[in-house]
C-alpha cells in the first residue's frame, strides 16, 4: 500500500495495517465510487409539493434525505456516518422535483462545532423550540418550524445508524458513542472526535460544504483529560483521528474533474493563540501532523497560525510534513492577521480565533456568512484604462495613467458592492434574490435560530462580501512596463507600445524578449517595482473602504484568484511586460511565473512589503520548492528559515508546496500508476490525475518557473 509523494520521499509508518488499509482503499475511490451510485431523492410523490413554499420543499427534501439516503458501515471504520448521495458532491441539495434539483447549497463557511461538542444536538433543540415560541405568529415563524423539522430529520437519520450499528459486535465502540453523540455533549476524545464526523456528514449529506476551523482546540481539552485519567493512549488517539481523515475521502471518484476532486472546502486550522492570548498547540496538533505525513490525505487542506513565539519544536515537525509535498500543509502569519481584523473593527478576541471558510479566506468561525467577489485586475487595465489598445488611451505622464486605473478599478467595486447598499435603503430589496433556503447550515452558525433568521438572510452577526483583486503581480507588472519604457526611458511612445501589444508582439520579439527579461518585475525583491504593488494593495482596499458601514454587509478587501487565471487566460490582451495574450500568468498574490529571480525569499519579501493588513479576508502566496532543496538537515532548517522570515516580515497566508516536476510529468503519462499523488492547486488540493490538461500543465508550468 503506497501513499505517493510529490518527491518520492518514503512516508513513515505508525498506524496499524487495518487503518492503513481503510486508507488506501478511500483514497482509491472505493466509496467515492459507491456515493455517486445514487444521485439524490425524488420529491415527485410528495404530495402537494407543487404549492408548497420554498422552505416547505426544502423540510421535504431533508426528511426524504434523512429517511431514505443509503446507510453506509465501512469495513472496520471507527467513527461512523457518511454523505452517500452523489449530488452533494456537485454541490446542490441532492433532492429533486420534476428532473430538477430543488436548489444550491451553502460553502465558504466554518460552522459552530464548539456548540455541537458542548451542547449537543438537544441543547440546539432546546434553543430551536424558545425560537418557535418567541416567533409564533410572526414572519419569522417559518424559519422556526424549519429549524425544528430538521433537527427532527437529523434525529431520523442518527436513529438508522444506531439501529445500523446495534448488534454488530465489530462495531460496539461506534455502536456506544452514537448512541451519547452528538445528541449530547461530548464526555471523551472519542465522543468528540464521533460527534464532529457525525455533524458534518450530516451537513454534507445536504449539500453543505463547511470547513472544520480549529481543530486542536476542538479536541485538546477532550484528549488531555483520557490521558491523564489513563482512558487513552496516544497511539489509540492517532488511530481514532485517522478514521476521521480517511471518513473524509468519502468523495473521491476518480477520474478527471477539471480542477480536480478534494475542492470541497473541508479545511482544518491548527495552532496560534486562543482568545487570551495563550497557545492551543497541544497533543492533537501533532497527531494531526502525524495523519497527514504517513497517509498523504489531502482532503481537508491543512493550515497552520504562526507567530514570533512559535515553537522550534512545532515549526520543525511542520517542516517535515511539508517536504513530502501534496501541498497538505499552509502558514498562515497571525499577528498580520489579527492586527488586520482588529483594526477593521473585529472584537480582539474574536480576531484571536479566527479561523477560515473553509478554503483560506479569514473569517470567524460559526458566526460569519461568508462570500467574496473575484474579479481580473488585469483586464480592467487593458480593456478598460487602455481602452483594448484601440490607440484612443493618451495620458501625459504614468501618473495620469496610474490615477485613471485607479479610477476604473474603483468603478468595478462599485458595480459590486453598490447593489447592498441600495437594497439596504430600499425596503423589502435585496442584492441576493436567489437566495435558497440553508436551514440546516443555519442550526449550526450562532445568531440564526436566536434571531429566527436563517444563514443568508441576517442570522449570523458577520455578514461579509469581500472583493478579491485578481491578476495582482499582472497588473502591477504591467503598469511598471509601461512606466519604464514609455515614461521613463522615452523608448516608445504609449500610443506606438500599444498598437506593438495589439498586435501581440507580432514582429517585435526582440522589444518582447526585451521586457521580458531586462526589467526585474514583483517577485525579484526589487524596491522599485515592489513600491508600484504597495500603492496597488493599498489603492484597492480604499477603494473597498468606502462601502463599509454603509448597510449591513461589510466590503473588506482580499487577494486571490483561486486557479481562474485559466478561465481569464483567452480574453486576456498581450501584457506590456512580455507576455502574449492568451496565456496563464500569476495566480492569487503570487509572482508571474518566471519572474521569481531571488528564489523563495525573494518572492516572499516582494509580497510582505504590500500593505498586507490592509487584505482582512486575506491574500495567498504560492511557493513553489524543489524536492532537493528541503533535503536532509539542511533542507529541513531552510524551510523552517523561510516560515520565521515570512512571520518575521508580517507574511499573511504562504501555501508551500514541494514538487517535482519530473514526477508530476510521468503521473500525466501514466495516471494508472499515481492515482493518489496529491498536489496544492491553489485554496485547496486535489489528487494530479483528476485534474484535467490544461490544470496539470498549469501547475507544472509554476513549478518550472515559465
Amino acid at each position: 500500500m503506497d501513499f505517493y509523494t510529490a518527491n518520492g520521499l518514503k512516508r513513515p509508518v505508525r498506524l496499524n495495517e487495518t487503518t492503513r488499509r481503510f486508507a488506501y482503499e478511500s483514497l482509491n475511490h472505493k466509496y467515492g465510487i459507491d456515493t455517486r451510485k445514487n444521485d439524490c431523492v425524488v420529491l415527485d410523490d410528495v404530495e402537494n409539493i407543487e404549492n408548497m413554499t420554498a422552505l416547505e420543499r426544502y423540510d421535504e427534501a431533508i426528511a426524504k434525505i434523512a429517511s431514505e439516503a443509503p446507510i453506509r458501515i465501512c469495513e472496520d471504520e471507527r467513527i461512523s456516518g457518511a454523505a452517500t448521495l452523489g449530488a452533494a458532491i456537485r454541490h446542490v441539495v441532492p433532492a429533486k422535483i420534476n428532473g430538477n434539483y430543488i436548489c444550491g447549497s451553502i460553502s465558504h463557511l466554518t460552522v459552530d462545532f464548539e456548540g455541537v461538542l458542548k451542547y449537543g444536538i438537544d441543547g440546539i433543540r432546546k434553543k430551536a423550540e424558545e425560537a418557535l415560541e418567541k416567533y409564533t405568529g410572526t414572519e419569522r415563524e417559518a424559519f422556526a418550524k424549519s429549524c425544528i423539522n430538521c433537527l427532527d430529520s437529523f434525529e431520523v437519520w442518527h436513529e438508522r445508524y444506531l439501529e445500523a450499528l446495534k448488534g454488530k459486535s465489530e462495531y460496539a465502540a461506534n455502536y456506544r458513542n452514537l448512541q451519547r453523540v452528538p445528541m449530547r455533549p461530548a464526555t471523551n476524545f472519542y465522543e468528540a472526535v464521533q460527534s464532529i464526523w457525525f455533524t458534518f456528514a450530516f451537513l454534507r449529506l445536504c449539500g453543505n460544504w463547511p470547513g472544520i476551523g480549529r481543530i486542536d482546540v476542538l479536541l485538546g481539552d477532550y484528549l488531555e483529560n483520557d490521558m491523564k485519567s489513563g482512558k487513552l493512549t496516544l497511539d489509540e488517539a492517532r488511530e481514532i483521528l485517522a478514521h476521521f481523515f480517511i471518513k473524509g475521502c468519502e468523495w473521491i471518484c476518480g477520474g478527471n474533474y477539471g480542477s480536480g476532486d478534494a475542492q470541497h472546502y473541508q479545511n482544518i486550522v491548527l495552532c496560534g493563540i486562543d482568545e487570551n492570548c495563550n497557545e492551543v498547540t497541544n497533543d492533537v496538533t501533532y497527531l494531526v501532523l502525524d495523519v497527514l505525513e504517513e497517509l498523504g490525505i489531502s482532503d481537508f487542506p491543512t493550515s497552520v497560525r504562526l507567530n514570533r513565539n512559535t515553537d522550534e519544536k512545532l515549526l520543525e515537525r511542520v517542516a517535515e510534513v511539508m517536504r513530502y509535498g501534496g501541498g497538505m500543509l499552509a502558514v498562515y502569519d497571525e499577528e498580520t492577521i489579527i492586527e488586520s481584523m482588529v483594526n477593521y473593527g473585529y472584537p480582539l478576541d474574536e480576531a484571536r480565533n479566527f479561523a477560515n471558510d473553509g478554503c483560506w479566506e479569514v473569517q470567524v468561525p460559526g458566526t460569519t456568512d461568508f462570500g467574496y467577489f473575484p474579479f481580473d485586475a488585469l483586464s480592467i487595465l487593458q480593456k478598460k484604462t487602455l481602452k483594448s489598445y484601440d490607440g484612443t488611451a493618451e495620458f501625459g505622464d504614468f501618473e495620469s495613467l496610474y490615477k485613471q486605473y485607479i479610477h476604473d478599478l474603483k468603478d468595478k467595486i462599485k458595480q459590486m458592492c453598490q447593489p447592498y447598499v441600495d437594497a439596504f435603503n430600499t425596503p423589502g430589496a435585496s442584492a441576493e434574490p436567489w437566495h435558497s433556503p440553508c436551514t440546516v447550515v443555519s442550526l449550526f452558525e450562532r445568531g440564526c435560530i436566536e434571531k429566527g433568521l436563517p444563514y443568508l438572510d441576517g442570522g449570523p452577526k458577520y455578514r461579509v462580501r469581500s472583493p478579491h483583486i485578481g491578476g495582482f503581480a499582472d497588473t502591477v507588472n504591467s503598469l511598471f512596463a509601461i512606466k519604464k519604457v514609455v515614461y521613463d526611458e522615452k523608448k516608445l511612445t504609449l500610443s506606438e507600445f500599444l498598437q506593438i501589444l495589439k498586435n501581440n508582439w507580432d514582429g517585435e520579439e526582440p522589444l518582447r524578449l526585451y521586457m521580458l527579461n531586462h526589467y526585474s518585475y514583483y517577485g525579484s525583491d526589487s524596491d522599485e517595482v515592489d513600491m508600484l504593488a504597495v500603492s496597488l494593495m493599498e489603492d484597492f482596499a480604499d477603494c473597498c473602504a468606502e462601502f463599509d458601514g454603509k448597510c449591513d454587509y461589510n466590503f473588506p478587501a482580499g487577494v486571490s484568484t483561486f486557479g481562474r487565471q485559466i478561465e481569464w487566460a483567452p480574453g486576456r490582451l498581450a501584457a506590456p511586460h512580455g507576455r502574449k495574450s492568451g496565456e496563464v500568468l500569476a495566480g492569487n498574490c503570487s509572482p508571474t511565473p518566471g519572474t521569481d529571480l531571488n528564489g523563495a525569499t525573494g518572492i516572499i519579501r516582494s509580497y510582505c512589503k504590500c500593505k498586507l493588513k490592509r487584505m482582512v479576508t486575506g491574500a495567498a502566496l504560492d511557493v513553489k520548492l524543489i524536492p532537493s532543496n528541503v533535503m536532509g538537515e539542511d533542507g529541513l532548517q531552510a524551510l523552517v528559515a523561510l516560515m520565521r522570515g515570512f512571520v518575521n516580515l508580517g507574511g499573511c497566508f504562504m501555501q508551500l508546496d514541494v514538487v517535482d516536476s519530473a514526477l508530476l510529468k510521468e503521473a500525466q503519462e501514466h495516471p494508472e500508476n499515481y492515482s493518489t499523488l496529491s498536489v496544492r492547486v491553489s485554496g485547496w488540493n486535489a489528487r494530479f490525475v483528476t485534474l484535467n490538461k490544461e490544470w496539470q500543465d498549469m501547475i507544472i508550468s509554476q513549478n518550472e518557473g515559465k
